[in-house]
């Protein structure tokens, strides 16, 4: 504990960020990570709890009370090594992650929590500026062969460690980039492609072969590539010792009412990708906000991005829905265990939007195929039943008109061809715990992230693909020496 009293002394605070009106104007990053002087305060507000519950908050288990007492030591160096020994991508999740861990954080229970994800920007920031990330190559070659399929974090994940445990490593990516969702779903203000590029070098230095390009099983509609080499999965399975499954779920959740044909309602994965295809320099399709009355269906970090994109491309107004009520005051919510239902309000939410609860949408009306205006209708919850308020429709202009309301689950064509057992959800089948954890209902295929689990955070694809890399090492080898 670095400093006894330094949660009564110091309060938390906030990274800069660029100016509002300023940032909508580029694609750019605009959150600075804090000063060295001003990380060490912060590091300072940590207890140091006997049980550490920010540790059991975080799905990949930082070592936080570590790092932090470390960075008020100013001992970068020994900060990023103890960062790194749970998170093989601090760089993510210091970026997009929405820090469940500063929700488990005491002080929170009647403080402003410990700046956990602040600390770990700035820890990641100043280990690549100063140049101690470097490859780690395994000493000894197991000859074996492994197979991912999918290269957002949790296949970049396993994909890193496997290649640490002396395996031979081949990732397959159906897109012309590696990346995954981290390069065509989270926009360029929020996470840089640099980031994930530099890391791909390091992993590229270690023996990890990246194939894009490459769909196993057949590309999914508006993979947004120039005509993928398929892969047989009999194939890759014969070819390889192992093979993990690690894509993302990409089937989005439609909204099946009257006018969803019409010309402007889209899904907000055909919206989002080609802004960051734009930004890579790409010619893309001339799909644009600007100008346009957007309408954004969905009111999570998906539907967030819709908003910041939106914004910039310069639309007339945006409006942002959501089924449900409006979360209550922060102050009458629970902390941990309980993941609080509060107000959360993204930077793309003060760029400009109207946000509206508790919305049903009855349908889409337009003329010459094109969407003009959506009419709505108020809810509420009866007997834990939600019901339309009697008399309450309204409508809304709407020229352009993003589905974001999450995903139900992988691509299940990908899935067929495997022949792989699925749980009631679409997703994959294979537990996490104990002997065979990890792998699928086919022989030596495994599964993690998305694919298994559903939908879910970038730091939960992480830990998956860590745990999914420990038991493939296990079957390969009989023993693993990899963390989970």
């Amino acid at each position: 504990m670095g400093k006894i009293t330094g949660f009564l002394e110091y309060q938390r605070l906030h990274e800069a960020s660029e100016e509002k009106n300023a940032r909508t104007k580029h694609y750019r990053e605009f959150v600075l990570h804090l000063s060295d002087d001003d990380a060490k305060v912060q590091g300072a507000r940590c207890m140091d709890c006997g049980v550490p519950f920010c540790m059991n908050g975080c799905p990949v288990n930082n070592i936080i009370p570590d790092f932090n007492d470390l960075v008020f030591k100013q001992d970068w160096k020994n900060a990023i090594e103890t960062l790194h020994s749970t998170n093989n991508f601090p760089e993510f999740t210091g970026r997009i992650c929405p820090a469940p861990c500063e929700e488990a954080c005491t002080l929170r229970i009647n403080n402003d929590a410990v700046g956990i994800k602040s600390i770990e920007h700035a820890i990641i920031d100043k280990a690549w500026e100063q140049g101690w990330i470097k490859p780690q190559s395994a000493a000894v070659k197991t000859g074996k062969r492994v197979a991912v399929v999918g290269s957002g974090p949790a296949g970049l994940a396993a994909a890193q460690q496997l290649s640490r445990a002396g395996h031979t490593v081949v990732v397959f990516e159906k897109n012309d980039r590696i990346g995954g969702l981290l390069r065509y779903g989270i926009p360029d203000f929020k996470l840089e492609k640099s980031h994930i590029d530099r890391r791909l070098e390091q992993m590229r230095a270690e023996g990890v072969e990246f194939r894009s390009n490459h769909a196993v099983g057949g590309a999914p509609a508006g993979a947004g590539n120039a005509a993928p080499k398929i892969l047989d999965p009999g194939t890759v399975l014969d070819e390889f010792d192992a093979v993990v499954l690690a894509g993302g779920a990409e089937q989005p959740r439609n909204l099946p009412v009257p006018g969803r044909e019409l010309g402007g309602v889209l899904y907000a994965m055909e919206f989002l990708p080609l802004q960051n295809r734009r930004v890579a320099g790409d010619k893309t399709a001339e799909l644009w906000a600007s100008g346009k009355h957007v309408l954004v269906i969905g009111g999570g970090d998906t539907g967030s991005d819709c908003v910041g994109t939106s914004n910039r491309h310069g639309a007339a107004n945006v409006t942002q829905l959501e089924l449900l009520p409006m979360p209550p005051d922060l102050n009458n919510n629970p902390v941990w265990p309980y993941w609080p239902q509060r107000l959360r309000t993204s930077s793309s939410h003060e760029e400009g939007a109207t946000r509206d609860w508790s919305v049903g949408t009855k349908r889409f009306e337009g003329r010459n195929g094109k969407i003009e205006k959506a009419v709505l209708v108020r809810l509420e919850w009866q007997n834990g039943k939600m019901q339309e308020v009697a008399g309450s429709e309204f409508e809304l202009k709407a020229d352009l008109v993003l589905l974001a309301m999450g995903f139900v689950s992988p691509t299940q064509s990908m899935l067929d061809a495997f022949g792989v057992e699925r749980d009631a959800r679409g997703n994959v089948k294979a537990v996490t715990e104990g002997v065979g954890s990890y792998i699928t209902s086919v022989p030596k295929l495994f599964a993690a992230g998305d694919m298994r689990r559903g939908q879910s955070l970038v730091v939960w694809a992480i830990r998956e693909g860590r745990q999914c890399a420990r038991a493939v090492d296990e079957f390969l080898m009989g023993s693993s020496l990899l963390p989970r």
